[in-house]
């Protein structure tokens, strides 16, 4: 097993440098997101491992891996909800661990697994997300009309939430993430037992908040729906960033002459599966 770094090297107090992860913070001016030398350690196992990267204001950033690459450890990090062992995150210009309160003003989240309030009901907690953002009462009913309208949960915004489908509430969960309209949106698995009609809305939705500059950071398993919807691609495994460009780019770095790879055909080259036969020998 390889060594982990310490995240807490030795300091010279004697004198006064400059912030080593300065320049890679200047390299990337008005960039919407930023990790520098992002780190965590769970027991001897590093989950993310000084993951680099950068995401330009109004991108639409899909964030791919297996499971256990440490996608979902990155999106925790980055909105504030698990501690770094060591690194940067900086949102909207602010390091979130340093001002957590002014970081989160500027995101909207969808985590995989939604924690929701779930003896109010879908227009209660609407409003209650929309109090907690501070928007005012008139704004905060004017959007959530609206979200519930577009998202087809006019009918059942009255209902309490615990009665909700999955979809009702990943639906209503990403309303209360749009609702104070985020700098950056982070969605993990937002298509998850989500139909097919739902997910067209979702899509449209997320095309225009990028068209208004809205950035979006995506994390899914959907392989179509990626290469649908996100202009540039970064692919995790075991914690490192080992590929990162737009769809034509990861093509010509990963498959060669293949002109007309998919992205799963990207994906599982530069993870290093290879075709083989999965039979169950008893269909033999």
């Amino acid at each position: 097993m390889s060594m982990i770094p310490d995240p807490n090297p030795p300091t010279d107090t004697g004198k006064i440098t400059q912030n080593p992860f300065q320049t890679y913070h200047n390299a990337f001016p008005g960039a919407a997101i930023i990790t520098t030398d992002l780190l965590r350690v769970f027991g001897q196992k590093a989950a993310v491992n000084h993951l680099n990267l950068s995401v330009k204001r109004g991108e639409f950033y899909g964030f791919l891996g297996p499971n256990g690459a440490g996608k979902s450890t990155t999106i925790k990090m980055m909105v504030g909800l698990l501690r770094p062992t060591a690194g940067t995150v900086v949102v909207g210009g602010i390091d979130v661990w340093k001002n957590p309160l002014q970081a989160r003003a500027l995101m909207g989240v969808l985590p995989e697994y939604l924690n929701l309030y779930e003896r109010l009901t879908g227009k209660e907690f609407l409003i209650f997300a929309g109090h907690m953002y501070g928007l005012p009462g008139n704004v905060i009913q004017q959007r959530s009309e609206e979200l519930l309208h577009i998202l087809t949960l006019v009918d059942d915004a009255d209902k309490l939430i615990v009665d909700y489908s999955v979809g009702m509430r990943k639906k209503i969960a990403l309303a209360a993430a749009l609702i104070h309209s985020p700098q950056v949106l982070f969605l993990d698995e937002p298509f998850e037992g989500i139909d097919p009609i739902s997910s067209r809305t979702m899509r449209d939705i997320m095309r225009g908040l990028t068209q208004h500059g809205t950035t979006i950071f995506f994390s899914s398993h959907i392989m179509e729906v990626v290469e649908r919807l996100c202009t540039r691609v970064g692919i995790i495994n075991q914690g490192i960033l080992v590929a990162e460009g737009t769809l034509q780019e990861l093509r010509e770095r990963a498959s060669g002459d293949d002109k007309d790879a998919t992205l799963e055909d990207i994906f599982l080259n530069v993870i290093g599966v290879h075709e083989e036969s999965h039979n169950l020998s008893w269909l033999e």
